[in-house]
């Protein structure tokens, strides 16, 4: 029974994550105990459909910019997040995010920590002058994403919305022109929001739980249990053909994976690493 006292606020904001019924997400947010995640496997594990939206992007609107180095081997990426639209369209605002992207070019800094401690040509840090624009403006900011990425060769894409953006590292490019095929990949990473490169990047707790909800659903089928361990392994499989990048059906030709085309551009080449950012998912 629940000691948790489950408001229409906590209905609908489980509705708005998962796309299910008002009454189903009552219902699961009352089994769970008021536990988000933890309703959101019940509905899942009954058959719900639920989308991979999750609420811990707090921040909705905002400016994701991107720079690559010369050379193709170093992206910085930095995400200034806001409250509002309008606000994410000022020209202060969108300066700032220029600002905050230009001295992490020239500084280099590994975290958001150390990039808010830079201080920007007028002397005040770039956390200070975040603050005083919000001050100015009368709506939070904050730097939500900020990724430094290195590898043999850097490809980039920005959604036209300014909202999204993709860091991707090839390898085994050699001497051959990747740009197209570079962007093609980030474009899917965008369209796809793969979990992981591969199924060894996938983390052990999301593999854990996405076995533990299709032994559910397949005993809730009604399937015999000696049964249940080879088809929950089935799922996991499906799960990474739908779920990492290089095992992903090909966007632009799904007679082939990811893995395959990037073969084809060029033997050898694959992706070692990505980096998704969406404001507002």
């Amino acid at each position: 029974m629940s000691t948790v006292q489950i408001t229409a606020a906590d209905v609908n904001k489980l509705r708005q994550q998962t796309g299910a019924g008002m009454m189903d997400c009552k219902k699961a947010l009352v089994e769970a105990n008021g536990d988000f995640e933890a309703a959101i496997d019940l509905l899942r594990k009954k058959g719900q459909k639920v989308s991979a939206a999750r609420s811990g992007n707090a921040t909705s609107e905002g400016l994701v910019l991107i720079s690559v180095s010369a050379d193709g081997t170093n992206g910085k990426l930095v995400a200034l997040a806001c409250e509002t639209e309008p606000v994410s369209k000022v020209e202060d605002f969108r300066n700032l995010a220029q600002a905050i992207l230009t001295a992490a070019v020239d500084n280099n800094p590994t975290s958001i920590e150390e990039l808010s401690a830079i201080a920007l040509s007028d002397g005040r840090t770039i956390a200070e002058t975040i603050t005083e624009l919000t001050g100015k403006i009368g709506e939070k900011m904050v730097i939500q994403e900020y990724a430094n990425v290195t590898g043999e060769k850097i490809v980039s894409y920005i959604h036209s919305n300014g909202k999204m953006g993709v860091l991707v590292v090839f390898e085994g490019a050699k001497d051959v022109d990747i740009t197209e095929a570079g962007k093609d990949v980030a474009m899917q990473i965008a369209a796809m929001n793969p979990v992981a490169v591969d199924k060894d990047g996938v983390d052990p707790a999301t593999i854990e739980r996405e076995i533990e909800i299709a032994k559910d659903v397949i005993r809730a089928e009604g399937k015999p249990e000696e049964m249940v361990e080879k088809i929950a392994a089935g799922k996991l499989n499906k799960f990474y053909k739908d779920s990492t990048l290089l095992n992903q059906e090909f966007v632009k030709d799904g007679s082939v994976d990811v893995r395959k085309f990037l073969d084809n551009t060029s033997k050898g080449l694959t992706v070692s690493a990505f980096k998704r950012v969406q404001l507002g998912a």
